[in-house]
């Protein structure tokens, strides 16, 4: 192996893929989950430590030397007491003890995952600790934040059909002070993987497995979530039969005077805002559509024996023709639609995407796909409900793989002293699926051809040869 790292809030390991797939090796992961260390063990043969305040803390920092420290991280609130903006102020976070970490074993180069909410107005004062702590370290890092998605990188670059905006924190040590440094430091840049103008089918891009690989039967729609779909297709047929337009906003049964004698949902000044707004535009579109609503509601008035969450309907599918045909969340503000192109977030919660055509919800396996998991990874005899939570916890791999290249891309003046690290990240294929395809590959160190064009020109001739 040409580089060491350490893994931490390790999850399943989809940094560990990442940086396996580049050459690394795993000295030290850590998580606190004991479900996902089990996962984590038996798919990349190395044991994870618990709780990282067992070995990174107030007077002990017990971790191997390494060269690249990894982590996808809570983020909880920081003190703002005196606005120390640094490491003192982090004290008593997680993040604290990754920096203790980095304190201790200066490792070359750190990336760091979280939510994109990190960088949101409500935890600007959070990432402002992050930033200075790092360059008080040592390190060559942006206060731009990088903020990337799967979706965004082309498939034959590791991308994925899923919009899971994260941001990144890439950081390489700097010899010197952070003074000596320019404070116009940018991001890493993906040009080369990137392609917004990409079209997606899950169909072929993730791809879904067919009815006879599937061993998960619960992943089929029930008769009564079947029932729940077809009182809202009945809808869309009715509506645009009459020639008309399905609305941007959700649909609302429980507002529209369908029944005689019911009286309209009143406006309220004790409804929030967005309530009486979402109450007004559904008796407007009631009143609009009210002969075609009506006739609807008498051929289809089982919808009043559905749960509530189900009497609402999300329509993002534009000009879709066919609920059938498209991608379904059941969510807690009602049935959400959309095209079967890229699906949203995965999430550690149970709103697993359904796929219309299928008339089932994405199984573990794809989900693992959505991810960059390889066919080959394995979740053990645990529930499903585990193994969805543990994946949309995970990092996606072909985004901590891209990241990672244009990271050392970056930083090649700051890295010419470690030839190892660069020549083995930057001589990988440009899509890690083909190392992760073979587990074996991860063990042999297979060499693949040199780097791509634009790399051997940027790199010194001692690194490509």
């Amino acid at each position: 192996m040409s580089f060491r790292f350490v893994d931490l809030f390790c999850g399943i390991g989809g940094f560990h893929a990442a940086l396996s797939a580049l050459g690394g090796e795993c000295v030290l992961a850590s998580d606190i989950d004991k479900d996902a260390r089990r996962v984590y063990a038996d798919n990349w043969k190395i044991d994870p430590l618990g709780d990282i305040n067992q070995f990174a803390n107030e007077s002990v920092v017990e971790v191997p030397d390494h060269e690249v420290l990894v982590g996808g991280f809570p983020c909880q609130p920081f003190s703002k007491s005196g606005r120390q903006q640094g490491m003192d102020e982090a004290r008593g976070t997680l993040f604290w003890n990754i920096a203790k970490v980095i304190e201790e074993k200066k490792p070359v180069i750190v990336l760091l995952e979280n939510v994109r909410n990190l960088v949101g107005p409500r935890h600007l004062h959070e990432w402002e600790i992050i930033i200075q702590t790092l360059r008080s370290l040592g390190y060559r890092v942006s206060k731009t934040p990088m903020i990337i998605s799967p979706h965004q990188i082309r498939r034959d670059f590791g991308g994925r059909p899923q919009v899971r905006e994260r941001v990144l924190i890439s950081a390489t040590r700097y010899p010197g002070k952070w003074s000596e440094l320019s404070d116009d430091v940018f991001p890493p840049v993906l040009d080369w993987a990137i392609n917004s103008s990409q079209s997606w089918d899950l169909k072929t891009d993730l791809p879904l497995e067919l009815d006879e690989q599937i061993s998960q039967p619960n992943v089929y729609l029930t008769n009564e979530e079947k029932r729940w779909i077809r009182t809202w297709e009945n809808f869309i047929r009715a509506i645009r039969s009459a020639n008309g337009k399905l609305p941007g906003f959700p649909l609302w049964f429980d507002v529209w005077p369908v029944k005689k004698g019911k009286e309209l949902v009143e406006i309220s000044s004790s409804n929030p805002a967005w309530k009486n707004e979402f109450i007004r535009k559904n008796i407007e579109y009631f009143f609009e559509h009210e002969k075609t609503i009506r006739k609807w509601y008498r051929e289809n008035s089982i919808i009043e024996d559905f749960p509530p969450s189900r009497r609402k309907l999300e329509w993002q599918a534009q000009e879709s023709k066919s609920i059938w045909t498209c991608l379904l969340h059941f969510r807690p503000s009602g049935i959400r639609v959309k095209k079967a192109t890229y699906v949203p977030a995965l999430v550690a919660m149970n709103q697993t995407s359904i796929l219309g055509a299928q008339k089932r919800r994405l199984t573990v396996r794809e989900t693992a796909r959505l991810q960059g998991f390889p066919d080959w990874f394995r979740f053990l005899s645990q529930p499903d409900s585990i193994s969805y939570k543990q994946l949309g916890n995970a990092v996606n791999i072909g985004v901590i793989y891209q990241v990672i290249r244009s990271q050392v891309r970056r930083d090649l003046d700051l890295l010419l002293n470690f030839p190892d690290i660069t020549r083995s990240i930057l001589s990988k294929p440009d899509n890690p699926d083909l190392v992760l395809a073979d587990p074996l590959n991860l063990l042999r160190g297979k060499s693949y051809k040199k780097p791509r064009k634009e790399f051997q020109e940027e790199l010194p001739l001692r690194l490509v040869n």
